[in-house]
């Protein structure tokens, strides 16, 4: 049995600009999720309000923990790949579950 292997896009790589748009869009974006589930965290404090709590950890979780686990990963060698992917997958799922909860749950 022969693999195929599905390749969706070409090998080649971007121009250098491109990659450095692409890194420091992903930091903007980390910093600005940080900030507002540090606002939400504020405000569950401020109020007691359990959505805003769920809002707070889904941005910890959707931005700043998959960037941590990138930064572990470049840091230290010997991480595997699919560890950090699976993980940081994970981490993204679970942040947006918490979201959206926030939004259904009663106040």
């Amino acid at each position: 049995m022969e693999i195929i292997i599905l390749q969706l896009w070409e090998p080649t790589m971007p121009p250098d600009w491109v990659l450095v748009f692409q890194q420091a869009t992903q930091i903007l974006s980390v910093i600005i999720g940080v900030f507002i589930a540090y606002q939400a965290y504020r405000g569950y404090r401020r109020n007691n309000s359990r959505p805003m709590l769920f809002i707070a950890l889904g941005f910890t979780l959707v931005l700043a923990l998959p960037f941590c686990i990138f930064l572990l990963y470049g840091i230290l060698p010997g991480i595997p790949v699919t560890a950090v992917i699976v993980t940081s997958q994970l981490s993204q799922v679970s942040g947006l579950v918490a979201i959206l909860y926030a939004l259904w749950m009663p106040t």
